[in-house]
């Protein structure tokens, strides 16, 4: 018989937690982040590096794959973990994200989402059934419900009717879910909406909890708010949710939101961030974000970080990897993107260190008095640019 999810909070500080889940393919200790495989890979590396820079769970996605290469396929070739060679734990995310970054390639009811494949035109409808089924068939460890994620600045009766669709659909697949063979084996969690409204959130909250789910998740944000805004909803939601159940912020990834996340007391993260900026030249240090194709790294005869222990940083310099990226190597964009992967790793194994010895708080304050985000303004228009360029 497959192993069964389970989580066990082993520890807590304020309101961090220090945990691990187990699945079917193995444990993952909490706060985790896990790097994303949209299409069944981490973009430009191999599994064994994904592993190498000390990832215990990856996140794919389930319209991708249901798009291509299809979900008979993927279940036809063993299962998701076969066919991506990947044998540790997976979550799925249902594409509920997806369809909200699709403007006019979607439309939204009460049945669905209704979309046209950003691949050939095609029509397709996702159902909260569908979806579930969908994420059942390619294997995940960890599933998620259909829910509707709606834009920031959105009118409060959108963010009503958005957040009251997300709870029916909540149900649908909850239902549809219990009705599969492995069940047991295969975790369903359910995603909190509501915006930026705390009466919403409180309201979401109380709903999807009264729902038996594996995990609950906070939805909807990383789309547009502030960073302030972004962290105040967090605490007030993972302060209603159940203490025995593991807490996934969705879609957040940088440096300072990880550590502000677990100090919100939230157990799991995901984002493609480290490896989108890692394609585009931006690294990360114990200072902040560089661009490494900045001309002051041309002749730098060492790592980009002397202390960190990432493949790159061991083994070649700051000039090489500035050489690789204006010369438009490939191997640049995998140099990168294991750094900045190994970066954030580490950064989660300090944390997990850090609530163990009872001195996060000590933790957070010594991240800060060093690590320098990127400016509010800039970061908004970046993510701008990056769903605008998604809707087109």
């Amino acid at each position: 018989m497959a192993q069964q999810f389970s989580f066990n909070l082993k520890k807590t500080q304020g309101r961090a937690r220090l945990g691990e889940f187990t699945t079917p393919h193995g444990r993952v200790a909490t706060p985790a982040f896990m790097p994303v495989a949209t299409q069944a890979t981490v973009k430009t590396l191999t599994p064994d590096e994904v592993v190498s820079v000390g990832a215990e769970i990856v996140l794919s996605n389930a319209y991708h794959l249901y798009l291509r290469p299809g979900v008979e396929l993927v279940q036809r070739l063993g299962g998701l973990h076969q066919f991506m060679g990947w044998s540790r734990p997976i979550l799925t995310d249902s594409g509920g994200f997806q369809a909200f970054s699709m403007g006019a390639l979607k439309s939204v009811d009460e049945s669905g989402i209704r979309f046209r494949s950003h691949i050939d035109g095609s029509e397709h409808n996702f159902t909260p059934e569908l979806a579930t089924r969908n994420q059942e068939g390619i294997g995940a460890d960890i599933i998620m419900c259909l829910d509707q994620c709606i834009a920031f600045g959105s009118a409060r009766d959108e963010v009503v009717r958005a957040m009251e669709r997300t709870h029916r659909w909540a149900e649908i697949c909850h239902q549809t879910h219990s009705t599969a063979p492995n069940a047991d084996a295969q975790a369903l969690f359910g995603i909190i909406q509501g915006g930026t409204f705390p009466d919403l959130r409180e309201e979401s909250a109380k709903f999807i909890t009264g729902i038996p789910f594996d995990g609950y998740a906070i939805g909807g944000l990383a789309v547009g708010e502030s960073k302030d805004q972004m962290y105040e909803v967090t605490r007030q939601v993972a302060d209603q949710l159940p203490v025995a159940k593991p807490r996934y912020l969705m879609g957040v990834g940088s440096p300072e939101d990880l550590v502000e996340s677990v100090a919100g007391g939230v157990d799991m993260c995901d984002c493609v961030l480290p490896t989108r900026v890692a394609r585009n030249g931006a690294l990360f240090t114990q200072q902040g974000r560089v661009n490494i194709t900045n001309r002051r790294f041309a002749d730098q005869d060492a790592p980009l970080e002397p202390d960190c222990d990432c493949y790159t940083c061991q083994r070649f310099t700051a000039a090489y990897l500035w050489h690789l990226f204006k010369a438009r190597e490939i191997l640049g964009l995998r140099l990168a993107s294991l750094h900045n992967l190994r970066f954030i790793l580490r950064l989660m194994d300090n944390i997990r260190q850090a609530i163990r010895e009872d001195r996060f708080d000590q933790f957070r304050q010594n991240f800060w008095s060093s690590y320098r985000p990127t400016d509010e303004n800039t970061r908004r228009q970046q993510k701008e640019k990056w769903l605008n360029a998604r809707e087109g």
